[in-house]
């Protein structure tokens, strides 16, 4: 990480609520609680704190957010350098507004309306697409099948993707990767930059859960330093900040002048004028905590490295990430994402994670059939010890693996796109039972959740493979479908077809 400028020891926007909060004041503006806990807010100021009220202030009061020179342009500018950007935007409506900008953003630049994007990207880019009027063009990661999990695209699969899409006079808008994965895997943004770039396209990576890169030697880089355009950054996940508080970082590259103001556009439509000014305040001092937390984060770090080698050595768990060389997109992994493939237990993933939770009081993450990933916080101490401690008690009274519990449906191939997908999103739809959907072209963006990957778009042919997929995904004990016309997937909703058209 490189050396801070002396102002990073500042937090100018956290700084100034706080001043705001100290001060004695009478409040008649919203919001209705009056920054004090007397009279009717004596219940909200029990829920949440006097001091949390004192800091919920709104927008445009000198001294804080008003002007070029403000409190928060200044913490923005510093957030920017830390993460190595040429500007930061600090949103409140999480890492899904970020994704939205950056489609909205690129479709401003008129530079064609077809990005070609990782197959496994989130829901709400999906979202993007159709307010954008965007065409995607799916590259699709690499998948370990054993365990039914995603990873990233590789440099090579990316320069195929974008000769094939040049190559037929295809107007390339961006390309939109996930680095890292859900499960940790980092991918070569440096080489993905310099294949993007050659083809003139922007690179815009989703590092949701990546917003704690750069701070420690031993973690990667933060993407906007190694050259991608647009970084969408959940910072609440592995950064600090409150939960549905986020960035978006513009890289100083060669894109860089044109995006600018498309996304001071794109944040103008998607930020709510409300912003609250604890989820913003919260970003700043996330952003100093990281800045110089180096040593903590360095602790966290070797006590998940203790808790690797604790179930290495015990040998009934594998750490997914010891494999992660047989897969040639993944260059890193991220080291505070611990995930463990649980299927010596004869368990599935989710019942484990369900026992960890109800019997020993430990949360985690995400679970699939196989795996469950634990998530450290940079500079947090969790006990991880009492964590292997549950893994080995479940270990030991664990039966014969049960290849029905742990079986994984196979991840179903997009259908045809049959229709541009804000075309099929905004037109005339019906409803038809899940037995009568393959073949139609779906109206809907489906992601299954976990891990919220779209399975279908609006435009695209729903595929018989997809509606078994989604089915089972919605049946089992944590999964749902985002998007679903019902909770079972029993119905879906689709393009009408018009009176006399005949069926393919």
């Amino acid at each position: 990480m490189s050396q801070h400028q002396p102002d990073q020891t500042m937090t100018p926007y956290a700084t100034a609520l706080d001043a705001q909060a100290a001060r004695d004041t009478v409040n008649l503006m919203v919001p209705g609680h009056g920054a004090t806990p007397s009279g009717l807010s004596s219940e909200l100021g029990r829920f949440c704190g006097e001091r949390a009220l004192a800091m919920d202030i709104p927008p445009l009061i000198d001294g804080i957010d008003v002007g070029p020179e403000s409190a928060f342009v200044q913490s923005t500018r510093l957030a920017a350098e830390a993460w190595g950007a040429r500007r930061t935007w600090f949103l409140a409506n999480g890492a899904s507004q970020a994704n939205r900008m950056a489609a909205l953003a690129l479709a401003g630049m008129h530079t064609g309306d077809t990005v070609i994007a990782q197959r496994s990207a989130h829901s709400s880019f999906t979202d993007g697409v159709l307010l954008g009027d965007l065409i995607p063009s799916f590259v699709f990661p690499s998948i370990d099948a054993e365990r039914g999990i995603n990873h990233g695209i590789d440099p090579r699969s990316l320069d195929r993707a974008l000769q094939r899409a040049t190559g037929d006079g295809t107007g390339v808008a961006a390309v939109y990767v996930i680095t890292p994965s859900y499960f940790g895997a980092v991918a070569d943004v440096a080489a993905l930059a310099e294949v993007a770039h050659r083809h003139g396209a922007p690179l815009v990576v989703d590092g949701a859960w990546g917003s704690h890169f750069g701070f420690h030697p031993d973690l990667p880089d933060s993407p906007a330093r190694l050259g991608a355009d647009l970084t969408v950054s959940s910072t609440h996940k592995l950064g600090g900040s409150l939960t549905q508080s986020a960035m978006l970082h513009l890289g100083d590259g060669p894109f860089a002048d044109a995006l600018e103001p498309m996304l001071d556009r794109a944040y103008m439509l998607t930020q709510s004028t409300s912003a609250s000014a604890l989820l913003l305040g919260s970003l700043d001092v996330a952003r100093h905590a990281l800045v110089h937390g180096g040593e903590l984060i360095g602790e966290t770090l070797s006590a998940v490295e203790r808790l690797r080698d604790a179930l290495r050595d015990d040998g009934r768990y594998a750490i997914i990430s010891d494999g992660f060389s047989a897969f040639p997109d993944i260059v890193a992994h991220d080291p505070l994402r611990v995930s463990i493939d649980v299927s010596t237990t004869g368990l599935s993933g989710h019942r484990v994670r369900d026992i960890l939770g109800a019997e020993y009081g430990i949360h985690l993450e995400i679970s699939t059939a196989r795996a469950v990933v634990a998530f450290i916080g940079p500079g947090k101490h969790p006990d991880l010890a009492r964590f292997a401690r549950a893994l080995f008690a479940i270990a030991d009274r664990a039966g014969a693996p049960d290849p029905a519990v742990l079986e994984f449906p196979p991840l179903p191939r997009p259908g045809r796109m049959a229709m541009r997908p804000r075309s099929a999103y905004f037109s005339r739809h019906e409803i038809v039972r899940a037995a009568d959907a393959a073949g139609r072209v779906s109206a809907d963006s489906l992601a299954a959740y976990p891990p919220g990957i779209p399975n279908v778009i609006p435009g695209e042919e729903i595929t018989a493979e997809t509606v078994d997929f989604l089915q089972t995904v919605a049946a089992s004990p944590i999964g749902y479908v985002r998007g679903a016309f019902d909770p079972e997937l029993s119905h879906f909703r689709v393009v009408a077809e018009e009176p006399g058209a005949r069926r393919r």
